[in-house]
């Protein structure tokens, strides 16, 4: 059987370096990833030779899209795209959705396909769960979407939340009164909120209460009305804790849930995220989303890891 031909005119010799990488390494990535495919460049025509060179041929119009959009391209963007690709999933739909431009003028988009079934999820539901492993973006897109909120006045407040669950080390071992004992528990969602509107911006809304971080076990008694609440780190709750934070949710109020149930620390292995989805699936306007090793976007040997872990079968790495 003969093999498909497909030749694509790029709309300018400015764009070739940009989608081909400097020293032709984005192509050759390209290349690598479609087996048996042959791609042959003169100035700016691609002739791709093989059984998917209608698949390549679409992933080289979706990255000139990006390049035409302004996105800079590199081996990880491109290693995306081409697992989007292969997915049937369009990268320009999934790349251009901007979800927060932070206090340092980035735009905070999703990277990955399963990311934006996550940020859809969190914008069309009022419980959205987010499970996955290290690295997938879960706490960091919460994040920035309840600060898109409070920006948009959709809510008055954002409430961040995690167990403070012990691993290796005592609280009453710690020094301070009980907000510094659980201060580092709540730094990684710190992190997030510094690098989304920048520690002045962050302390300002702290210290008016516009944003309020503390640990679960504060959120007992409470109805918490207009306002974004992230339950972080959610596998080291206790069923008991998942089913009180749930019913603190008040009207006008969204909330994100985000654990990774291949790393829970708390006693006994009762997680509160653990089968939550056989309790909950059914429920209106809660939905789940799965994220995996392809949707990580840290370093590459991050997804590497998590991938030895899970053909092992043992716990992934912490978050």
């Amino acid at each position: 059987m003969a093999s498909t031909q497909v030749k694509i005119l790029v709309p300018g010799n400015h764009l070739m370096v940009g989608l081909l990488g400097q020293r032709d390494e984005l192509l050759r990535l390209i290349e690598e990833a479609f087996n048996g495919v042959h791609i042959v460049v003169r100035g700016n025509e691609i002739t791709i030779d093989g059984d998917d060179a209608e698949r390549v041929g679409q992933l080289f119009d979706e990255l000139v899209l990006l390049l035409e959009q302004g996105q800079r391209l590199d081996a990880a963007d491109v290693d995306r795209t081409i697992a989007m690709v292969k997915d049937d999933v369009s990268p320009t739909a999934v790349l251009t959705t901007e979800v927060l431009r932070s206090a340092r003028g980035r735009t905070v988009r999703p990277k990955t396909a399963g990311q934006k079934r996550y940020t859809d999820a969190i914008t069309n539901n009022t419980v959205t769960f987010g499970i996955g492993p290290a690295g997938t973006g879960k706490s960091y897109l919460a994040v920035a979407l309840a600060v898109q909120s409070l920006q948009a006045h959709l809510v008055e407040r954002i409430i961040l939340t995690r167990p403070a669950v012990e691993a290796g080390e005592r609280l009453g071992f710690l020094p301070g009164d009980i907000m510094a004992k659980v201060d580092p528990y709540l730094r990684p969602l710190y992190d997030a909120l510094y690098d989304l509107v920048g520690p002045e911006g962050a302390q300002r809304l702290l210290e008016r209460g516009t944003i309020e971080v503390a640990p679960l076990a504060f959120m007992r008694g409470r109805t918490l009305n207009r306002s974004f609440i992230i339950l972080d780190e959610a596998q080291n709750t206790t069923p008991e804790q998942m089913k009180m934070f749930l019913t603190r949710i008040g009207f006008g109020s969204k909330a994100v849930v985000t654990g990774d149930v291949t790393q829970v620390d708390v006693q006994g292995g009762r997680s509160g995220l653990t089968g939550l989805q056989d309790v909950l699936g059914d429920v209106d306007d809660v939905a789940f989303v799965h994220l995996g090793r392809h949707d990580v976007v840290r370093h590459k040997i991050v997804a590497d890891i998590v991938a030895a872990y899970e053909r092992h079968g043992d716990s992934s790495p912490a978050s």
